[in-house]
């Protein structure tokens, strides 16, 4: 079975996501508009993904922790 990673596990949760994305795009300096991105480095892209995995692990280590 193919796996389409655009398709989000929590449906509800896409919007959420999706100004998640331009917070840490922001965040670090990516100019990320809204639509297409294509002027963007594959660096550039990558580190947003890479930082919002950073900041949603570093979330629920706390909220696993008790804090």
């Amino acid at each position: 079975m193919a796996s389409n990673s655009n398709r989000s596990t929590v449906p509800e949760a896409r919007e959420a996501l999706n100004r998640f994305k331009y917070e840490v795009a922001n965040e670090i300096g990516v100019p990320l508009s809204q639509g297409y991105n294509g002027n963007l480095t594959s660096y550039q892209n990558g580190s947003v993904g890479g930082y919002m995995v950073k900041k949603m692990i570093e979330a629920q280590e706390k909220q696993m922790a008790g804090k």
